[in-house]
């Protein structure tokens, strides 16, 4: 009687997992490190670059809040010794109707322009017309051509009308031409899928009430992220004030800090706490909306 002393044999496959398994793990070992390595050195690099550009705009806050004397002392010192929450209330004091403006002017720009720039953008993205392209180039071309060459025909067009002096140029030509809101929302508008337009059609929706009901809901993030640059542009906007307004009462919140700079050229610390509050709305509204203005780019196609 003889015995068989060979070995069993392997299932069809598992000597092969064995040694990926045991090929995973070697790898594994000799990666790991490495790319822990590279991870740390990557977050704190982004740490220190978040620090160094985040610097000016945490001295402002602090100078802000310290007493005169000690916001430009050497060596310069972080955090103030003594908390003068009353520079904000100065500060706050003339700061009131410039606000109210710049609030006002914000949300005539932003909502119109969305309006506008929706509307034209649906017409660009889904409807047939004569000569579309071309349309599309001529309204593209026209952000192409700076603002200083048609400022003084603009400024005799506006005196003609009697614009001058008044908020109308601070946002009608805006709203009129929304260049890039345009864009950005035909690009969202072309992502939407064709059936949804087709079952509104089926169901006897006319063309605006495919386009309000069924496809701007589609856009939102869209819609955010061109919100959060008009209101950008319009809050920051001094170029504009500067050259059609001339009357202290109409003026906005840059103009604003400007003036306060005139009157306070010595107090600092109440200069830094107007440019704080000057930059608070912008900065929490972008915050909000940060999610849906990431969002909105990377759906318009304007990512990477």
């Amino acid at each position: 009687m003889t015995t068989d002393l060979r070995p069993a044999p392997v299932a069809k496959g598992w000597g092969r997992g064995v040694a990926a398994a045991r090929s995973g793990r070697s790898t594994l070992r000799r990666r790991g490190p490495r790319n822990v390595g590279q991870r740390v050195f990557v977050y704190v690099l982004l740490i220190v670059l978040a620090i160094l550009f985040a610097t000016p705009l945490i001295w402002m806050v602090s100078a802000s809040l310290k007493p005169e004397n000690e916001v430009l002392q050497s060596p310069p010192t972080l955090f103030p010794s003594s908390v003068l929450w009353s520079n904000y209330t100065a500060a706050a004091d003339g700061l009131l109707p410039y606000f109210l403006n710049s609030v006002k002017l914000a949300a005539l720009n932003v909502g119109f322009l969305l309006l506008f720039a929706s509307m034209a953008g649906y017409a660009f993205a889904r409807l047939n017309f004569a000569f579309k392209g071309a349309a599309f180039a001529l309204l593209l071309s026209t952000a192409m051509i700076p603002s200083m060459v048609y400022l003084v025909p603009q400024y005799m067009l506006f005196r003609e009308l009697g614009w001058i002096d008044t908020h109308l140029p601070l946002w009608v030509p805006q709203v009129l031409t929304p260049v890039f809101g345009t864009f950005l929302l035909r690009q969202a508008f072309r992502g939407v899928p064709m059936e949804l337009e087709e079952a509104g059609k089926l169901d006897g929706a006319s063309t605006f009430g495919i386009f309000w009901r069924i496809m701007l809901p589609q856009v939102k993030p869209a819609l955010a992220a061109v919100g959060v640059m008009t209101f950008m542009a319009s809050w920051n906007d001094l170029f504009g004030p500067l050259i059609f307004v001339n009357s202290t009462r109409l003026q906005t919140m840059p103009i604003a800090l400007a003036l306060f700079r005139g009157e306070y050229f010595t107090q600092t610390n109440l200069m830094m706490a107007a440019a704080t509050l000057t930059i608070l709305p912008p900065l929490l509204i972008f915050l909000l909306a940060q999610r849906y203005f990431v969002q909105g780019i990377t759906m318009s196609g304007l990512k990477g």
